[in-house]
């Protein structure tokens, strides 16, 4: 892959990634957008485009925001975005 287009699937990633917070979470902190835009590495956006579209709560995506890359879990209720559905009626 060409040095541009990486950097063009980065962008790609990262606008991703916010359009779904905001479709999920609605509004988020300017903080949140700056450290999306932060990060450089293809997997580590993929796996938080993954916990931004199924974490039920904003707190715990920043959670996994936090963690930084080389990690990978998405499992449990922790996970479940059906289940913020149930709660909200």
């Amino acid at each position: 892959m060409f040095m541009f287009e990486e950097d063009a699937n980065l962008v790609q990633d990262r606008e991703d990634l916010i359009a779904v917070l905001r479709m999920r979470f609605g509004n988020i902190q300017p903080g949140v957008v700056d450290a999306v835009y932060k990060i450089s590495d293809m997997n580590t956006l993929e796996r938080l485009i993954l916990v931004a579209a199924n974490a039920p709560e904003l707190k715990i995506f920043l959670e996994e925001l936090e963690e930084g890359s080389g990690t990978f879990k998405l499992l449990g209720e922790r996970f479940n975005p059906i289940d913020s559905l149930h709660e909200e009626g």
